[in-house]
């Protein structure tokens, strides 16, 4: 509506000026013997195009965005952050931060302290930076921190390490470095040296042996049996399922099934450990 008062008055004062210049054209004419006659200016048009939707321009789009991300939560804002540092895995000062995913960190105390005392994060006093639980950096380093852990290493600790850390544990299980099993509980994978300069022989009759005993099925009666027998079990049942019935997770243990590749006169046992002894049927 106020776009087509905008357009009357427009035409009105197109109007009123070939009005003027009309008459001033008719004074010079009747002064002067032969004078060409001025082009008239074109008529005003009659009727308007509909307007166009307003559309933003890139740089208002750019500054919207940035405005609702320094409005979100400060939980949302450090998360862009730790994500840019975890993958680059390089250090950045704010104003890097600032410029990366536009989460001004001297401007939010709230997210500046988040970050500062944050596991995941190192700050030198100057700049922010990835912190993995483990600092290695390559395939060679990976194998040198799995060989001091004897008694095994969760993956899942080992998983942000570096981008590729996945890629270089399957190679190094392929390359018979180590192993990598599942956990006979929770069914998470766990990292074990493997030496090939100590071959061991295990006799048939050590073979028969362990086929022949016949494990627990709760994992809470395994607990209770390493316990009987002075070993400290590595993992605490009770205190898992505990805590997964208060955040109202299922804790019954999944049924296990027998392994075909294990003897048929053998029982259950040890099925958790199948790549320790897959080439005992043959053996």
């Amino acid at each position: 509506m106020a776009l087509q008062e905008k357009l009357d008055r427009f035409n009105k004062q197109q109007e009123k000026c070939q009005s003027m210049l009309s008459n001033i054209a008719a004074k010079s004419s009747s002064s002067r013997a032969a004078v060409a006659p001025k082009p008239a200016p074109a008529p005003p048009f009659s009727g308007a195009r509909p307007s166009a939707p307003v559309k933003f321009s890139n740089d208002t789009e750019r500054l919207q965005h940035i405005n609702s991300i320094r409005k979100s939560p400060v939980g949302a804002q450090m998360k862009r952050v730790i994500d840019i540092l975890f993958q680059t895995r390089q250090a950045f000062t704010p104003e890097q931060i600032n410029e990366a995913c536009y989460v001004d960190v001297n401007g939010n105390r709230d997210v500046f302290e988040g970050l500062r005392k944050n596991p995941k994060v190192y700050y030198d006093g100057k700049r922010f930076s990835y912190k993995a639980k483990h600092d290695v950096k390559n395939k060679n380093e990976l194998l040198v921190l799995i060989r001091k852990f004897i008694e095994g290493i969760a993956v899942i600790d080992l998983k942000d390490a570096y981008p590729n850390v996945m890629e270089d544990l399957q190679a190094l299980k392929a390359a018979g470095q180590i192993w990598l099993l599942s956990n006979f509980d929770s069914q998470e994978d766990i990292a074990f040296p493997n030496d090939p300069r100590v071959p061991i022989k295990v006799d048939d009759d050590l073979k028969e042996l362990f086929r022949s005993i016949e494990l627990p099925r709760d994992m809470l009666d395994i607990e209770k049996d390493l316990q009987k027998n002075g070993m400290k079990p590595a993992t605490n049942t009770a205190k898992r399922r505990a805590a997964a019935q208060v955040q109202g997770i299922s804790a019954k243990p999944k049924p296990k099934q027998k392994n075909k590749e294990f003897s048929k006169k053998a029982k259950l046992t040890n099925a958790h450990l199948p790549e320790l002894f897959q080439n005992l049927k043959s053996s």
